[in-house]
């Protein structure tokens, strides 16, 4: 069975720019090795970091998201999962892991992270899922 991954905010932002593991795990998708989900809050955060961060200017951020938009399948969330009382913004990547049917979720997240799992889908990072499926 082909894994199905949502990638955290934090690994399609470290993807963009460095040729690190998060790029490299992004381009298992890009190139069809495992399916891609994402939902408009991981993308609407990702544009935000974009802006603030990387200083980049609306033109440069809305062609990062349609690129990601045209490999990563967009699944719609209702924004009512509440599983991470430390830090409640990360209910957004496992609710779209869930509603997605993922198998995965990859993040540089220490509260994700140290769920482990949630419903049978693995919380890993970069390095773990980069060297699983590599291959």
């Amino acid at each position: 069975m082909q894994p199905v991954v949502v990638y955290d905010t934090n690994i399609l932002f470290s993807a963009t720019g460095w040729k690190g593991t998060p790029f490299h795990c992004l381009e298992l998708a890009r190139h069809g090795s495992i399916k891609g989900i994402t939902c408009i809050e991981i993308l609407d955060e990702l544009a935000e970091k974009l802006s603030t961060k990387l200083n980049f200017s609306s033109t440069q951020t809305r062609k990062r998201i349609e690129y990601l938009s045209s490999f990563l399948r967009l699944v719609t969330i209702n924004n009512t999962l509440k599983i991470v009382d430390a830090d409640p913004d990360d209910d957004k990547v496992i609710e779209c892991a869930v509603v997605g049917s993922a198998t995965h979720i990859v993040t540089g997240d220490s509260h994700l992270l140290k769920l482990g799992n949630y419903q049978n889908i693995q919380i890993v990072t970069a390095a773990d899922f980069y060297a699983q499926f590599s291959r």
